[in-house]
Formats: C-alpha cells, sequence, structure tokens
C-alpha cells in the first residue's frame, strides 16, 4: 500500500470515528434541579433553571402576566404572546409550557415561557 493511500485510510476511519463519538449523549443522572411541579419551583428556585410544566393557565393578570395552576399550587407566569399556540387556549385548556425561572429578591418566582403547546386530554 502507498503512503498516500495509508494517509487517506487514517483520514477516513478518524472522520467517522469522531462524527459517531460527537453524536453520543449522557443520559445519566445530572446535579441539575428538576422540577415537577409548582410546588417545586417555590420550595426551592433557582433563577435561570429550565422547567417543563403541564397544567392551566386559569387566569390573566397583566400584558404578558397569567396565573399557572399545575392542579395543586399556582404561580405566576410570563408569556409573549408570540409564544401562543394558534389554538385559542381558556383556563380549561391544558397546557404544557417551557421555559426557566425567574427569581429575584424583591417578588415570588414566576416562570419566563419560551414555548406553549395545547395537551390532549
Amino acid at each position: 500500500m502507498k503512503a498516500g493511500n495509508t494517509a487517506k485510510t487514517l483520514l477516513i476511519f478518524a472522520s467517522v470515528f469522531c462524527a459517531q463519538t460527537a453524536s453520543a449523549q449522557y443520559v445519566g443522572p445530572s446535579g441539575v434541579e428538576t422540577y415537577k411541579t409548582v410546588a417545586d419551583i417555590l420550595r426551592n428556585p433557582v433563577d435561570d433553571a429550565q422547567v417543563v410544566l403541564s397544567g392551566y393557565l386559569i387566569r390573566k393578570i397583566g400584558k404578558e402576566k397569567y396565573i399557572f395552576s399545575d392542579g395543586v399550587s399556582e404561580m405566576t407566569v410570563d408569556i409573549d404572546d408570540k409564544y401562543f399556540p394558534a389554538t385559542p387556549v381558556s383556563e380549561k385548556t391544558k397546557v404544557q409550557i417551557r421555559g426557566e425561572i425567574d427569581k429575584d429578591l424583591l417578588r415570588s418566582p414566576e416562570v419566563e415561557v419560551d414555548f406553549v403547546s395545547v395537551l390532549k386530554e
């Protein structure tokens, strides 16, 4: 085998190997706080922590502020109009919200929502 062919073969092998390892994902436990309920957030809010919650937007309290309930506890969420789905949402519509916690010393924690989807019941 010529030296040029050997180098090409090694380069191709290295490219394939690197591409395969780059797509691997860590699936084990992490030290990041996981929130499953509104009560979890209110008990120990961590600023900028990502959350995914299911429940209801039970009332509008400001321009982009709503009270969200998971059926047990309630909290304020901030949702820009552009994140609402095309489907109308009322206090009886079950939704999933995704966003991050906004924790401030002068008020209760909120969730800044960046995704809203309607859930089928």
